[in-house]
């Protein structure tokens, strides 16, 4: 299997239906949920395409879309740092950080490395510092959250993004 990955810092056409169709057969068992429907990923996509610091990087076996991850810059006052339950340290704002957005894997290519490839390709050539990223605790029975203290993240704080969304844990991490 080779896994080749193309960086974007925006969203042809082919490169967004790409991502929706990852993204709907990584979440298919989530679907049915209101947050997780694709026309709702598609909205919020296309929101983080337009903010700041915008950059996904989707892996390919062939010219078949295999895997993704994307965030952004976030900076002080950012809503996602807002949107925190617990009030943050002082400070903790003050340098630009990285916020994933979205990571995910086909069934068929998890378990060899290529998320942990996917993610690192985006931190290679970034700027910021650290780097955050919100789980649900209670995917995989806890398996993701463990999956990403393996890659050096910590938990420091949750999140409710929207009515609809479980609670997240809120994570993060040097990037270098």
């Amino acid at each position: 299997m080779t896994v080749e990955l193309r960086h974007h810092t925006a969203l042809a056409p082919e490169t967004r239906q790409d991502l929706l169709n990852v993204y709907a057969d990584v979440r298919a068992p989530l679907l049915h949920l209101p947050n997780y429907r694709v026309d709702v990923f598609a909205e919020r996509l296309d929101r983080h395409a337009a903010e700041p610091g915008f950059e996904l990087v989707l892996g390919y076996d062939g010219e078949v879309p295999i895997g993704y991850a994307y965030g952004n810059t976030i900076e002080a006052g950012d809503r996602y740092w807002k949107r925190m339950t617990e009030p943050l340290p002082d400070g903790c704002t003050e340098a630009p950080a990285l916020a994933i957005k979205e990571i995910g894997v086909r069934i068929r290519w998890r378990g060899t490395g290529v998320a942990r490839r996917i993610h690192d390709e985006l931190l290679r050539h970034r700027l910021e510092s650290r780097v955050t990223l919100l789980v649900n605790p209670l995917a995989g029975d806890g398996k993701v959250q463990r999956l990403y203290e393996t890659w050096g993240y910590q938990g420091f704080n949750a999140q409710q993004p929207s009515p609809n969304s479980p609670r997240l844990t809120a994570m993060i991490r040097p990037i270098h």
